[in-house]
């Protein structure tokens, strides 16, 4: 017996990961973002 098949519906919340995954997007655009504005500061 496979013990993945017992219950294959997952119980994670769809709208929970979609929040997630846009949220870790963001922050990484974020961090993207200031890094080049600090080094337009900086070369400025």
């Amino acid at each position: 017996m496979n013990e993945f098949e017992k219950d294959p519906q997952s119980k994670n919340n769809d709208v929970v990961d979609s929040i997630k995954g846009f949220g870790f997007s963001l922050i990484f655009f974020l961090i993207i973002f200031f890094i080049g504005v600090t080094i337009s500061v900086i070369g400025s």
